[in-house]
């Protein structure tokens, strides 16, 4: 588990920082460039988290990230049994240190993909919206192999150590 989530890691981290650098080296800050109807690649710097938040408090949001990230790897340690866990891991991890990588060394972070009416993101930031979105999913599939014959659903038809919802009663 932990090795497919460290690939993970590693091509999520090494894709991002290097469109960041293309990104860098080729399009001016400001300019902005139509690729597909309402995709535009722009050159934009952002000194804060999510719409800019917190903008120019590096050291805060690195705490706040190595905060969530321990949170994150604790969860995942504890639930390594769940089939999957190892995506949102790396895809979450990926994103947060290609974000992070940004901030440390650049002071910002480059922004370049634009949608009509959503703030420019990167590609660190997809992984981190995917990774949010397929750690619900594989949360969700766990609770429901639970409802529809896992352990804890076993363990509740055979009434033996999980209580009843009615009563509180085991």
């Amino acid at each position: 588990m932990w090795s497919r989530a460290g690939l993970v890691v590693l091509v999520v981290l090494a894709l991002d920082q290097l469109t960041k650098k293309l990104v860098r080296d080729g399009v001016r800050v400001g300019d902005e460039d139509a690729v597909f109807p309402g995709v535009s690649i722009v050159h934009t710097k952002n000194r804060g988290v999510a719409f800019s938040a917190l903008e120019d408090k590096t050291a805060i949001v690195v705490v706040v990230i190595a905060l969530a990230m321990l949170a994150l790897l604790v969860y995942v340690a504890r639930n390594a049994g769940r089939p999957g866990i190892w995506v949102p891991a790396g895809l979450l991890t990926g994103g947060a240190l290609g974000n992070i990588v940004d901030r440390v060394f650049e002071g910002e972070v480059t922004d370049f993909v634009k949608l009509p009416a959503w703030p420019a993101f990167n590609l660190a930031d997809v992984a981190i919206t995917f990774g949010v979105l397929a750690l619900l999913y594989v949360m969700d599939r766990s609770s429901d192999a639970d409802a529809d014959g896992g352990p804890a659903s076993a363990a509740k038809q055979a009434n033996v150590g999980v209580p009843d919802a009615a009563d509180g009663r085991t």
